[in-house]
């Protein structure tokens, strides 16, 4: 498979490991003035490994171990600028008040704050791209649509994949295969060592015998939406027909994962809800203050096996469906205070009970509105699929994708999202669900994201 898949968060992590424990060395031979002696290293190791761990930690959360960190450069120094700050804030905790081993290094940790950032930036601005594959193989895409010619964009300028697509078949355009012309002779001409298709499409199918005879070659094949899919970490709508549904999607519950991702819902909202009831007669007596209405909205949202089930929430809306408004219209304007609510997400705070009772997970597709669903389901095919498992409060689609539909029917945002969906129902498990849980937790310490 792609190179890029499997090893090179590993490399990362593994770089900023030594990279980081590098630094502590450098920072006592700068503040000794000579090659620190192994007890005096060690001992400070053993009270920075805590701290190694929290650091990488919020490397992760960040998204510094993300494929996009390798081939998006853009805004690489400003991220690692950005968590570097935070892990100096943590850094100055962890030593100036909790007591580690004796060890109070107030000018250790400075030196050292400023060695380490110099040495991550060298590492992941310099080093890492050096690294890049040098040699790519030569590879034949044949597809069609619009996610065939992203798939050609992303793997041809980044220089982390290991394929080139030297040839391109949009089946589109060419309506009839003709074997010996546009595939074998672009196969010896071109040295194509990988063949990257749709290899279910009906137009293919005359000519999958002939495919079969290049085995002996050494040509590898490779699904064209398995190499999209873990290229763009979501399903291509344009690339999928039934057969795809029958072979990836499972309706029945995974009972290990099941228990345990429930048990999890309990253990977590049960606590954060008792806690946050201490907001609920500040937000009762803010509302109050604004006008009159209900405390609480009651929204109807499709849930697992298309149920309709009510979230709670407070209200931020001078009129609800229960008191005339409607969704999606303009006349359900939001209060002042219901935009300070949404802003700091003390709005969905009641939705924890719903965790509790069942009708959501925390990690889940978004459950969708009623009147929504019903647009949705006329116009996006295979778009009921999401409501095979339960929706939770945030998902795969809410940390992944850049923009959302919000508030309103939207044909092409809302395609997108489900290829998230999809992605995370094809693919969920507890990594999944810790990976969604921590990036939430970022978004909601950076009021970012939807």
């Amino acid at each position: 498979m792609l190179i890029i898949n499997k090893k090179e968060p590993l490399l990362l992590f593994v770089g900023d490991i030594i990279f980081l424990t590098f630094s502590l060395w450098l920072t006592l031979f700068v503040r000794h003035g000579q090659v620190p002696a192994w007890e005096v290293f060690s001992g400070h190791l053993t009270a920075f490994a805590a701290l190694f761990f929290i650091w990488t930690l919020s490397f992760f959360i960040a998204g510094l171990y993300e494929r996009r960190a390798l081939i998006q450069r853009r805004r690489l120094f400003s991220n690692i600028i950005n968590v570097q700050i935070i892990n100096s804030v943590i850094a100055v905790i962890f030593f100036y008040f909790i007591p580690v081993f004796g060890l109070a290094p107030k000018t250790i940790i400075f030196i050292y704050l400023m060695i380490s950032l110099a040495f991550i930036l060298l590492w992941r601005a310099y080093i890492v791209p050096s690294l890049g594959i040098k040699k790519k193989l030569n590879a034949l895409l044949i597809g069609r649509g619009q996610e065939m010619r992203q798939l050609q964009n992303e793997v041809n300028r980044n220089p982390w994949y290991n394929l080139a697509f030297n040839i391109v078949i949009d089946l589109d355009e060419t309506p009839r295969i003709n074997f010996q012309k546009d595939i074998l002779n672009p196969v010896y001409e071109y040295n194509i060592s990988t063949i990257v298709a749709d290899l279910k499409d009906p137009q293919l199918q005359n000519v999958i015998p002939y495919f079969y005879n290049l085995i002996f070659s050494k040509i590898k094949f490779l699904g064209i939406h398995k190499v999209y899919e873990d290229i763009f970490d979501r399903i291509p709508l344009s690339l999928i027909k039934h057969h795809w549904f029958l072979e990836n999607i499972n309706s029945s519950q995974r009972n290990i994962y099941t228990f345990f991702k429930r048990g999890m819902d309990i253990a977590i909202s049960l606590p954060l809800a008792l806690m946050s009831l201490v907001l609920y007669p500040l937000v009762f007596a803010a509302l109050r203050l604004e006008g009159k209405g209900p405390l609480f909205y009651l929204p109807e949202r499709i849930g697992r096996n298309n149920s309709i089930i009510k979230l709670v929430k407070f209200r931020t809306m001078t009129k609800t469906p229960a008191d005339g408004g409607k969704w999606g219209k303009d006349e359900n304007k939001i209060t002042p205070v219901g935009q300070f609510l949404r802003r700091w997400r003390i709005d969905e705070l009641p939705q924890l009970w719903n965790v509790l009772k069942g009708d959501v997970s925390l990690i889940g597709p978004r459950p969708e509105f009623v009147a929504a669903v019903e647009e949705y389901e006329k116009k996006i095919p295979h778009y009921g699929i999401r409501h095979l498992i339960k929706p939770g409060l945030s998902g795969w689609a809410q940390i992944y994708q850049k923009e959302a539909p919000r508030h309103a029917v939207d044909i092409k945002l809302t395609k997108e999202k489900l290829s998230y969906d999809l992605f995370y129902i094809k693919n969920r498990s507890f990594l999944i669900d810790l990976k969604i849980a921590l990036k939430t937790i970022k978004t909601l310490l950076f009021r970012s994201g939807r």
